[in-house]
């Protein structure tokens, strides 16, 4: 089958594409045979406008593969695979906490540097990270919301129950042995705020803010803002609280003064903090 020139793929009409978006851009064509089977294994990296349009370009879809006799099974897997997640990541947003809620970010130090330098090991670090996180996320109480990259993102009824998880992570990744004698640091931020639950997750300024501490600091420190340190009500006995001061965080309209989260095993000396300005 030849494909298709630019100038050729203008001149079909409208009928001959799946989805045509409110732009008029014309996606996914199915006039034949190829281009259906195209259409099949794109059709989950299409950005429907609503699932009213993604329902009709589907019927449309699976109608072109009755018509050209293709068995779309490689398609349906797909839909069913994309629909258990959806009500399994649906029951555990249930779960979730609501109204004034503790998150926590977390982000590898270097992650550029220790790719470069481990190669394909890198991925194997990640994943252990990730399970290190998780491990004293779950201990303590709190849901696992996004793992992307080397980022993580939790969120808890409670900052005690953060800080006690930020804890349990930084003397995990210290205990560890990592390929190579590399050190693997992770910075994170912890700051608490009202969180609106939406369809893909929390959203809101709270969300924001706790990244932005979470970016300013170092690997191996924990940082906290004043209000996830001013709504304690209980803490650990051997946690303590240095205040480095009112910061300035990027995109952030109000200073914020921030805490370093100090116990026993960990670092306390740490540069300057990192995309903040302190306030004089």
């Amino acid at each position: 089958m030849p494909t298709l020139t630019a100038s050729a793929r203008s001149r079909l009409p409208d009928s001959a594409f799946a989805y045509v978006d409110s732009r008029g851009e014309r996606r996914l064509p199915i006039h034949d045979a190829a281009h259906v089977r195209n259409a099949l294994a794109r059709f989950e990296q299409v950005s429907f406008e609503d699932d009213a349009a993604r329902a009709r370009a589907r019927e449309r879809l699976l109608r072109a593969a009755k018509k050209h006799r293709i068995v779309p099974l490689g398609f349906f897997d797909g839909q069913l695979r994309k629909e258990r997640e959806t009500k399994a990541r649906a029951s555990d947003m249930r779960r979730w906490p609501r109204g004034t809620v503790t998150f926590l970010l977390t982000d590898i130090e270097g992650s550029t540097g220790l790719l470069q330098r481990l190669g394909d090991r890198y991925s194997v670090v990640l994943r252990d990270v990730r399970s290190l996180i998780r491990e004293a996320v779950g201990g303590a109480g709190g849901s696992e919301i996004d793992a992307r990259a080397d980022e993580f993102f939790a969120a808890f009824k409670s900052p005690a129950e953060a800080l006690a998880a930020a804890v349990q992570i930084q003397r995990a990744l210290a205990a560890k042995r990592w390929p190579r004698g590399e050190a693997v640091c992770v910075r994170i931020g912890v700051h608490t705020g009202r969180g609106t639950l939406g369809e893909s997750g929390y959203v809101g300024i709270a969300v924001h803010t706790a990244a932005r501490i979470c970016s300013a600091g170092h690997g191996g420190q924990i940082l906290a803002s004043s209000f996830a340190v001013g709504a304690l009500k209980t803490a650990s006995g051997d946690l303590s609280f240095r205040s480095l001061g009112e910061y300035e965080l990027p995109s952030l309209a109000e200073p914020m003064t921030l805490f370093q989260i100090e116990a026993a095993n960990l670092r306390t000396r740490f540069p300057a903090l990192r995309t903040a300005t302190e306030k004089r």
